[in-house]
């Protein structure tokens, strides 16, 4: 062995678990760090424009390829724009780490430039969140996060590397590849599964949440089809399987098919795989309640301790996803519904656009001509807000990696999760699918889209204003409306001088035309479509829910 600088040592040992790209905005905490890549081609540096859109790109990495994302920011004020994308990490169990270049060892507990005790800050939203204080011992934390990022249910993990400490030069081994861990669900439980199963007269799946894939997607698909089971997606976790599957039911959340939540108030059998079963999936814990009287509920999860933690379960299956549905596809022998091809018509009816009358800009229709031109692993990747929910009823989602949108609903996730998944699939056609509010959020990451040679197509929804608040505002107060209202700038003018093709849409027959002179195109290329506020959602208007 030789002496390293302890900067050296980290990059050697994140080329060791495997990473090949990470998202920052640099910083002086962490020079060490930006010198050692220099000398890295194994590691694709992305230089992005603002620490929030570090994360999101980061966590959205991390869903695509089932090991963490990673990120690098610095100390305090680059910090705290971080967290946000922490949030999201740990919301939506997807793993990340979060490397946080830090103030010296020796001044610590005085208030030094930019301190925050990031173990405490960091804590309530991580799965881990530690401080690397001696640099012989950065292989042993880095292989830990690793691990700690990936299994059980995904998260973030955060590690704080003080400025001196990245400088230090020490003799170590650095640790081998971390894999992620596979569990067999016990024989017994698949048994008993079975055995409910058997007895079973209205039993619907809900899937979501952690170690989703392609392998996933497939087996459960294959098993649910076969027996003609339900399937719900959790909410904004439409991609856990093809849409296409002839037992899908839709998603859960706001705005479901209106026949779904009745579906599973009814269910005798509830079969609840990955998902969590959260507020926004349960509507604030009401369609599925915490006790669920009358109803039997199986929880598979690979984190024994997600089960039971807020559900009475009656069955719990601790494994991955992927062992589990792979066994549950092996039982041959599985009772055999009719429930899961009504659940699927009740769904395509009300997943069907059909044209509004007196709407200048019918996003329904925009989104069925969408889905005709692109293909059909299209990523559509979005934010939060009201805009999203046309691309949640109407877009027919390919599978695994194909929707990143954060579950915990946090805005200016879109443009960024875009960038990162046209980097990590520059063959996939990418479509970031933003609000006028929630794409300035985070639209200068459009600078990095740019930089960074990135292939995607951005669709801004124009309203004037924060349309999700608005229409609780005219459900609570209705014709009272105060501080929601927007003056935006012009969308397409401001995408040209980042350097992207764009174009203005205001009328439904002129979107099309427009989406195939954008697809010509390469690079970013953005649409700003400009809506009526009136047309709040994709059910309703705000004359109808001040009449309510």
């Amino acid at each position: 062995m030789t002496k390293r600088k302890g900067g050296r040592i980290l990059v050697d040992n994140l080329v060791a678990q495997g990473c090949d790209r990470l998202f920052q905005v640099p910083g002086e905490s962490f020079l060490a760090v930006l010198d050692a890549l220099t000398e890295t081609p194994e590691i694709d540096v992305v230089t992005c424009r603002q620490e929030g859109g570090v994360t999101f790109m980061a966590s959205a990495d991390g869903k695509m390829t089932g090991r963490p994302g990673i990120a690098f920011v610095t100390r305090g004020p680059g910090a705290t724009n971080a967290s946000i994308g922490v949030h999201v990490a740990c919301q939506d169990s997807l793993p990340m780490i979060l490397f946080i270049g830090d103030i010296d060892r020796g001044t610590r507990h005085r208030e030094a430039f930019q301190e925050i005790d990031f173990e405490a800050m960091f804590a309530p939203v991580a799965k881990w969140a530690a401080r690397i204080d001696d640099a012989a011992r950065i292989p042993e934390y880095v292989a830990r996060a690793y691990a700690t990022a990936m299994n059980g249910r995904p998260g973030p993990v955060v590690l704080a590397l003080p400025e001196d400490m990245l400088l230090d030069e020490v003799e170590v081994e650095d640790r081998p590849r971390v894999e992620k861990l596979r569990q067999a669900p016990d024989a017994g439980a698949m048994a008993r599964l079975v055995e409910l199963l058997g007895k079973a007269e209205r039993p619907v799946a809900i899937v979501g949440g952690a170690g989703w894939c392609g392998g996933t997607a497939e087996a459960f698909g294959a098993a649910a089809t076969r027996i003609g089971l339900p399937v719900a997606a959790a909410f904004r976790q439409q991609d856990s399987l093809a849409n296409t599957l002839p037992v899908y039911a839709g998603n859960l959340g706001y705005g479901p098919c209106p026949l779904l939540p009745q579906r599973i108030r009814e269910a005798d059998l509830l079969l609840l795989v990955g998902t969590r079963l959260g507020e926004a999936t349960t509507d604030g814990y009401t369609l599925v309640t915490p006790d669920h009287p009358g109803q039997t509920l199986v929880h598979v999860h690979p984190d024994p301790g997600e089960l039971h933690r807020v559900y009475r379960t009656d069955l719990s299956v601790c494994a991955d996803m992927r062992s589990f549905a792979q066994a549950l596809d092996a039982i041959a022998d599985l009772p055999r519904f009719d429930s899961g091809a009504t659940a699927n018509a009740e769904w395509r009816d009300w997943a069907t656009p059909r044209a509004r009358d007196g709407v200048a800009l019918d996003l329904g229709l925009c989104v069925e001509a969408m889905q005709a031109a692109l293909p059909a692993d299209t990523m559509i990747c979005n934010g939060a807000g009201n805009f999203s929910g046309w691309w949640h009823r109407y877009w027919r989602y390919a599978g695994p990696c194909s929707q990143l949108a954060p579950t915990c609903g946090a805005m200016g996730f879109g443009t960024p999760a875009a960038v990162a998944a046209a980097l990590r699939y520059p063959g996939r056609a990418v479509a970031a699918i933003a609000g006028d509010g929630d794409f300035l959020m985070n639209g200068q990451e459009l600078a990095t889209a740019v930089q960074h040679g990135a292939d995607m197509l951005v669709l801004v929804v124009d309203n004037s204003g924060y349309g999700t608040i608005r229409m609780h505002q005219e459900r609570e107060f209705p014709g009272r409306v105060s501080a929601t209202a927007l003056h935006n700038p012009d969308f397409a003018a401001l995408a040209r001088a980042y350097g992207c093709w764009a174009e203005t849409v205001e009328r439904t027959a002129d979107f099309a035309p427009a989406l195939d002179r954008a697809m010509r195109e390469r690079g970013v290329r953005l649409l700003h479509l400009k809506t009526d506020i009136e047309v709040i959602n994709s059910v309703t208007t705000i004359t109808a829910i001040r009449a309510r």
